[in-house]
């Protein structure tokens, strides 16, 4: 038997339920309703673009108007730090010209990067330009300082700690009682640092010269009377008032060596290297400094020396000595390479012309960073005298890692 409400469904009739047209519409009417809502959002999302381009549009025109005006008015810089060094050089430069130092008394300097304070008596910190050409001149002239450890304190003196000593130890079992065995010791090198000074001077008029670049003038100057003292104290220095060379410290023997010297091999002849085989003395000396050192070795010698060197062959017609394949590459001897220092001696009876080492453990340089420029134009009328000074000490700080040779039978 069919039900009735199956019929009525089957014959397109509308049911009870929906005999109400709100509350049941056809999908066409549903449909199109739907489309309409749409047509609406889609209206208000164009409208609200439309507004958002116009006041994007109205922001755009202000902006290029204020920066014509900015163009015409001459726009200041954007860095702050720019302002402070511009200001920082014009005053120091016109203390130099002039001794006005109204101007650096004014400046607000930053003092990051400095441990005390600046003012007239003590003389001002040199620009950071003038600063940072006088270190890069340091750094490239020819000195032990190139090869050496250099670092930067800010007290009066640097420690180094070194531990040359052997652990003991000893072969056990399991079941055997363990003694005591002698403990590394641990010796402390002290490196002082000295006042290194320099006092160029110039004449009033020549600094009234507009001309004349004062900045590169200073240093130039500083930096070669620095270069150059440095160089000699880090080779031969007494350690009084100025940094302790290598070559002021006791040598002896390689044989004999012992912690707290420096072990030389000879050259088999007096003031010259052997008539025969003159090329066997480098070779031991590259030997004798241990393996550890020698992957970071170099040697250290004068031109004059290094012309005798340069025509030494092997056994085989080689030349121990090689010239830099590539630009600013040093030359090589037997591989290793080679530092020109003029403040090495000569070779001569007895004397001490040819050092090897790795000098990165060696030798220690121990400096403050700041320059410091004191103008007096009184004590050298008509000149103008510029006291500049910094603080700097160095020495031997591994005994082990340098060795030298000396120009003697034994």
């Amino acid at each position: 038997m069919t039900h009735p409400e199956t019929k009525a469904r089957a014959g397109g009739a509308v049911p009870a339920a929906c005999s109400s047209p709100p509350a049941c519409r056809a999908p066409a009417d549903a449909a199109l309703d739907i489309k309409s809502a749409l047509a609406g959002l889609m209206d208000d999302l164009t409208a609200f673009r439309a507004g958002i381009t116009t006041q994007l549009k109205a922001q755009e025109e202000k902006l290029t108007m204020l920066d014509r005006k900015t163009a015409f008015a001459g726009r200041p810089a954007l860095s702050t730090a720019t302002d402070i060094d511009l200001s920082h050089k014009q005053a120091f430069g016109g203390y130099l010209r002039n001794g006005d130092d109204d101007a650096l008394r004014g400046l607000d300097l930053q003092h990051k990067g400095m441990s005390t304070a600046v003012d007239a008596d003590g003389g001002y910190l040199v620009d950071p330009q003038t600063s940072a050409a006088i270190q890069t001149v340091l750094r490239s002239n020819a000195s032990i300082r190139a090869i050496s450890t250099v670092v930067n304190v800010e007290s009066n003196s640097y420690d180094v700690l070194i531990d040359h000593s052997e652990l003991g130890y000893t072969w056990t079992n399991e079941t055997a009682s363990l003694t005591e065995t002698t403990a590394p010791q641990i010796t402390r090198v002290p490196i002082p640092l000295h006042e290194l000074s320099a006092l160029p001077k110039a004449s009033q008029r020549l600094l009234d010269d507009s001309a004349f670049d004062i900045e590169t003038w200073l240093a130039g100057r500083i930096a070669d009377k620095f270069a150059r003292a440095e160089a000699t104290a880090f080779i031969s220095g007494d350690g009084i008032d100025k940094p302790r060379g290598i070559l002021s410290h006791p040598q002896v023997p390689q044989d004999i060596w012992a912690w707290g010297s420096l072990g030389y091999v000879p050259s088999g002849q007096s003031g010259d290297f052997a008539s025969t085989a003159p090329s066997d003395p480098i070779i031991e000396l590259v030997y004798a400094l241990d393996a550890q050192y020698r992957a970071n070795a170099s040697f250290v010698m004068n031109s004059k020396t290094a012309g005798a060197v340069r025509k030494m062959k092997d056994a085989d017609g080689r030349f121990l000595w090689a010239d830099g394949l590539a630009s600013g590459e040093p030359a090589r001897l037997m591989g290793y390479p080679v530092l020109i220092a003029e403040q090495m001696p000569d070779i001569a009876p007895d004397s001490i012309a040819i050092a090897f080492g790795d000098f990165a453990a060696g030798y220690t340089i121990a400096e403050r960073p700041d320059l410091r420029v004191l103008r007096d134009p009184f004590s050298a009328k008509p000149h103008v005298l510029f006291y500049a000074t910094k603080r700097v000490g160095g020495d031997v700080s591994d005994f082990a890692a340098i060795k030298l040779m000396k120009f003697a039978v034994n």
